[in-house]
């Protein structure tokens, strides 16, 4: 059992080596990591974030309706 957690945690850590030497370096370069869809889906994410960051409610006082994530009207 430890043998098995051991080497859950160094795949860990070898996962975490190959996104610090490969995906970091790239995005600092202004490469896109992600694909075209990724990208609109981190967009609308902190699109919907950063209203209510600023605000956290309604003009009216009341706190808005979270919305759940990949619905669509």
């Amino acid at each position: 059992m430890v043998s098995l957690v051991l080497g859950m945690l160094a795949c860990v850590a070898l996962a975490l080596v190959v996104v610090a030497v490969v995906a970091v370096p790239a995005r600092r370069a202004g490469r896109e990591v992600l694909t075209e869809r990724g990208e609109e889906v981190l967009g609308s994410i902190r699109d919907r974030q950063l209203p209510a960051s600023r605000s956290g409610s309604d003009a009216d006082g009341v706190a808005a309706a979270e919305e759940p994530v990949g619905a669509s009207a």
